[in-house]
């Protein structure tokens, strides 16, 4: 498991995350066991930490108190710094564009697609959304399909159904009736 990592139990189930020297470098939304987590941090694209280790450990122990407090429903916003280097030039802009969307709302793939070069990107989005490294915090599960169903999500529709009804808005949506 290369970089510096930190896996914890939340209400929600076993998460993880893992700094870079430039910050919350990825995510792994909730699983069932911790070995589940390592696993995942096993098999990703996670650099080797350098420069001041201890700064890297207090980054972690922020962002794991600040993403408890958000799946406890006592924070809407999270501000750490993101490593997403990662990622290609276009998927760091769709994740940008993603960053847009406030607590509590929803948009669309097209929405974002005309933020990033047109509706004819839709798809491009979908695979970038896919990619995202640091789901929550890049908030991918806010966008939903045009007809308001929830279209896709890495972690799982369930765990995409769980985070859009801490924010209020899965009532809103066609597929929650």
């Amino acid at each position: 498991m290369a970089g510096l990592t930190n896996i914890f139990k939340t209400p929600w189930g076993w998460m993880g995350i893992a700094a870079s020297e430039r910050g919350i470098q990825s995510i792994v939304l909730p699983k069932s066991s911790r070995r589940a987590v390592q696993q995942q941090f096993a098999n990703g694209p996670h650099q080797n930490v350098h420069g001041d280790e201890a700064a890297n450990a207090k980054l972690l122990q922020a962002a794991q108190t600040q993403l408890l407090e958000f799946l406890a429903h006592r924070r809407r916003d999270l501000d750490f710094p993101i490593d997403m280097s990662h990622g290609t030039s276009f998927q760091r802009q769709v994740w940008r564009a993603i960053l847009r969307i406030p607590y509590g709302r929803v948009r669309s793939y097209r929405w974002v697609a005309d933020r990033v070069g047109g509706p004819e990107y839709a798809r491009a989005v979908g695979y970038a959304l896919g990619a995202n490294p640091v789901p929550i915090i890049v908030p991918c599960h806010r966008v939903v399909t045009s007809d308001g169903s929830l279209g896709g999500f890495t972690g799982g529709l369930s765990i995409k159904r769980r985070l859009l009804h801490l924010e209020g808005t899965l009532a809103q949506l066609r597929s929650a009736t």
